[in-house]
């Protein structure tokens, strides 16, 4: 049948083992790789059936520990409130034997027991009816705080009148807002200078400030400048209101870095008033030279904004341990907020109250300013502190301190700038005599200056 083909050759177990591919060891190999799938398979689900029970008997006994920790917190909240409350139902009669006039703690000041008078308000302050006075935990939540202090924080309102009006009759006037802290039942509040620094008899502005309070009970009142002190920004103002709440007042002696912080203010103006932010002291003895001031302050990362100055920043206890003053607004720099430690700030706002300045500062008596390397250099002149005009009856005039002297030295020390003189100045207290040292047309010349009082 076929051509050239032997079939007497031919051998058919010879053909298929020559030209069929062998069908068994193909069969064997697949049969192995199905077996290697199916034991990965299972593998696989074994090992995430154990894995995912493990992991949700955990996340079980997570739940079940933030549910009870809840909680307790809920129980810790209610049981705060109870105590708030009982606090301000009681009466009147027996709140209002706790507490003391302003003159009479400034008094104790005055006889050189400053602790003592110091000790003395904060006995009385945070007394008032709205129970600021309660010795909260030393962990208690921020709720409380805010229910306790927050009532004592007001708004305060400065217009300065305008001197001119358009056609339409608008006149220029300037208005701030800033915060202040009820520190009497009677109404006196601390604030800081810049917020009614234009009420100030000693700045020509104050025949056209008006000074308005804003409670948080919506009551509002008028306000008069009691006292102010533009060195360390802080400044006492009166309302005529009585039976107020008070504030608290704490220790910033006592202050640890990172513990908790709480400020209460108007930031931004009374559209926000009573506004709380929490963070932590983030550093303490901070000094930061504001407007040419240096100042001793502490640092938190709460939020302080334009409105809080004036405000109180809070211990964990409710207490007032500093007065919100400043904050460092730069572009991409946050959580930079600053307040003056009460333990600074107590003794100056006793004495403006008593006094209506800071009693006991040494007083010079004029106004100059300072020659450069470069100016004097140019004009042959030394350098110091030129004057510019010299307060009658001060105690530069009765040393014979003139017009155009400059002042080279002062008790053996040399000054070249009015913080060198003002360092100098503070070491001293009033009815202290030093030598001052002045160049006169070229000459120098010395001289004797007993340092008044500041008022």
């Amino acid at each position: 049948m076929y051509n050239g083909f032997d079939y007497d050759k031919y051998d058919k177990n010879e053909y298929y083992q020559t030209y069929r591919r062998p069908a068994k060891r193909r069969s064997g190999l697949l049969s192995y790789i199905a077996v290697i799938l199916v034991t990965s398979i299972l593998c696989s689900v074994t090992v995430g059936s154990i894995l995912y029970g493990k992991f949700s008997a955990e996340l079980e006994a997570v739940r079940m520990a933030v549910a009870d920790k809840a909680a307790v917190d809920s129980g810790n909240e209610a049981q705060l409130s109870d105590q708030v409350q009982q606090t301000e139902g009681s009466s009147d009669d027996e709140q209002a034997g706790l507490y003391a006039s302003a003159a009479e703690e400034s008094a104790a000041t005055e006889t050189g027991d400053s602790n003592a008078a110091r000790d003395a308000v904060r006995g009385t302050a945070g007394t008032g009816s709205n129970a600021s006075s309660l010795a909260l935990a030393k962990n208690s939540s921020v709720t409380a705080i805010a229910k306790a202090a927050g009532p004592s924080i007001v708004g305060i309102r400065m217009t300065i009148s305008g001197t001119r009006y358009n056609y339409f009759g608008s006149s220029n006037n300037q208005v701030s807002e800033g915060s202040g802290i009820i520190i009497t039942e009677d109404g006196y509040i601390m604030t800081n200078y810049h917020v009614v620094s234009g009420a100030d008899p000693k700045k020509g502005t104050s025949s056209r400030t008006i000074l308005e309070v804003f409670l948080p009970d919506g009551r509002e009142a008028k306000a008069e400048f009691k006292g102010g002190d533009e060195k360390t920004d802080l400044a006492v103002i009166k309302i005529d209101l009585k039976g107020l709440p008070t504030a608290e007042i704490g220790d910033s002696s006592k202050l640890e870095v990172g513990e908790l912080a709480v400020a209460i203010g108007n930031p931004l103006g009374m559209e926000f008033a009573g506004s709380v932010t929490v963070g932590v002291i983030s550093a303490l003895n901070r000094t930061i030279d504001i407007n040419g001031r240096t100042m001793n302050l502490i640092q938190t990362d709460a939020a302080i904004n334009e409105g809080n100055s004036g405000g109180a920043l809070l211990n964990s206890q409710g207490q007032v341990i500093g007065i919100n003053s400043a904050k460092i607004a730069a572009s991409g720099v946050e959580g930079l907020g600053f307040a003056i430690p009460i333990n600074d700030a107590w003794p100056i706002v006793n004495s403006l109250i008593r006094y209506g300045y800071v009693k006991g500062r040494p007083y010079i008596g004029i106004s100059g300013r300072e020659i450069s390397s470069i100016y004097a250099s140019y004009y042959g002149l030394a350098k110091g502190i030129y004057i510019t005009s010299v307060a009658q009856g001060s105690g530069a005039e009765k040393a014979g301190i003139r017009i155009g002297d400059i002042i080279v030295s002062m008790a053996g020390k040399t000054v070249e700038t009015v913080s060198d003189l003002d360092k100098i100045k503070e070491s001293y207290k009033p009815g202290d005599t030093v030598t001052v040292v002045v160049d006169r047309n070229g000459n120098k010349v010395s001289l004797k200056l007993t340092f008044g009082e500041e008022t």
